[in-house]
């Protein structure tokens, strides 16, 4: 599902670029607008069409899905069944991450120190690799789930859903260009991932950001290193949308993350290579070209070695 355009930004509430990347693009007519993230306030998006002219169009996936669970109580159910399913997989998935992380973390600091280099060294990339191994074995699980909630429901098929998704294949078809706003990840991907949207996109440009620009890659990964509640491990969450490879977004990365601290950014560079952990704070902007990430300058990206270097630099 890889598309030829695709555009990651930073947050835009209190420093909105959309306009500008809008009119990069030269898209002149309408735009489609995706805020399912917002959840109940997915129709308070007035300043959001006011900065794009007033041309955006909602798609109401949010309302959609209410609609649905309300029209089709067997596929509500079963879509609740299959959540609970995901977090007590994600629960195991915590305990496990835990213990890997404070081992890599404990093997990175003897690594500057350690008087046998070549024999900590070692042991620090096995350890970092078995957490590559149990983010993978994650992965599967949950798509394992999904792909069996699929067989045996055929959402996409079921009229109350067939029926929403004739009406946003219509509206799409009246759109140069889709954006995805941020919001609750989990409802963004959920209603984007019910209806089937980008398997019924036309060609055209995507523009992401916040939880919009986390959910359109392969994976979703949620972080934070100091969260009011929990270890501050990075998680791979979910499964992603897929239109894009090579980038883990990190939407609000200076406030979520320690930058300053080399440990936590080589471990979370070297976790996720050969992928680029970008940090897409306010003004910031990423560009799939069809062959590789562009980034505009200031747009910078967690290295191995500890540092944080400008997208597509050395």
């Amino acid at each position: 599902m890889l598309r030829a355009k695709v555009v990651l930004l930073g947050p835009q509430r209190l420093f909105p670029t959309l306009n500008q990347v809008i009119d990069s693009l030269a898209i002149r007519g309408r735009i489609g607008a995706v805020t399912a993230g917002w959840e109940e306030r997915e129709r308070e998006d007035q300043e959001l069409s006011a900065h794009c002219g007033g041309r955006t169009l909602n798609l109401r996936l949010f309302e959609r899905a209410q609609d649905v669970a309300e029209a089709d109580p067997e596929l509500f159910q079963a879509t609740r069944a299959r959540n609970d399913t995901l977090r007590s997989i994600h629960e195991i998935y915590q305990l496990r991450l835990g213990h890997e992380m404070d081992c890599a973390r404990e093997l990175l600091r003897r690594e500057d120190t350690h008087q046998h280099l070549e024999i900590v060294a070692a042991e620090c990339e096995a350890a970092i690799e078995a957490i590559r191994q149990l983010d993978a074995f994650h992965l599967k699980r949950i798509r394992d789930v999904h792909v069996e909630f699929d067989a045996r429901l055929h959402p996409h098929e079921r009229p109350a859903v067939a029926r929403h998704r004739r009406e946003i294949a219509s509206m799409l078809g009246d759109v140069e260009c889709l954006c995805i706003a941020g919001g609750h990840v989990v409802k963004l991907l959920d209603h984007l991932r019910l209806f089937g949207v980008f398997q019924i996109l036309p060609e055209m440009p995507v523009i992401g950001w916040s939880a919009g620009a986390m959910v359109l890659g392969e994976r979703v990964v949620l972080f934070h290193d100091s969260p009011p509640h929990g270890a501050g491990n990075a998680e791979v969450f979910e499964i992603g949308i897929g239109l894009h490879r090579g980038v883990i977004p990190l939407p609000h990365a200076s406030k979520r993350l320690h930058l300053d601290d080399p440990l936590r950014v080589r471990l979370m560079a070297r976790r996720f290579r050969p992928a680029q952990c970008v940090a897409l704070d306010p003004r910031t902007r990423i560009d799939w070209t069809g062959r590789r990430w562009r980034g505009d300058l200031g747009t910078l990206r967690l290295c191995e070695d500890g540092r944080l270097a400008e997208v597509g630099s050395a």
